[in-house]
């Protein structure tokens, strides 16, 4: 269930600021939405497992905190980054 290094090395080419960028906060708020995302569809079919349920909360507090952080930083930034990971605010 985790990442390929495939996918991750797309997300990161897409998301990336400069080209050797792997950790800014686009990069890495995407990586996680795309996990959130797997986890999600996963606890469709797996409705009772709670381990799961637990890691994916825990994720969306990550993500949160790099989106607050991102918001404080640079607005336009944030913005964009929302409309391209369709997530809303």
């Amino acid at each position: 269930m985790s990442l390929s290094k495939q996918t991750k090395q797309e997300i990161v080419n897409k998301f990336q600021t400069h080209p050797d960028d792997t950790g800014s906060p686009e990069v890495q708020i995407a990586l996680l939405t795309h996990r959130i995302q797997q986890i999600t569809e996963h606890l469709k079919k797996f409705k009772k497992d709670h381990n799961t349920r637990r890691s994916l909360l825990k994720l969306v507090g990550q993500r949160r905190k790099l989106l607050d952080y991102l918001k404080q930083v640079d607005i336009k930034r944030y913005r964009t980054l929302l409309n391209a990971l369709n997530l809303r605010k």
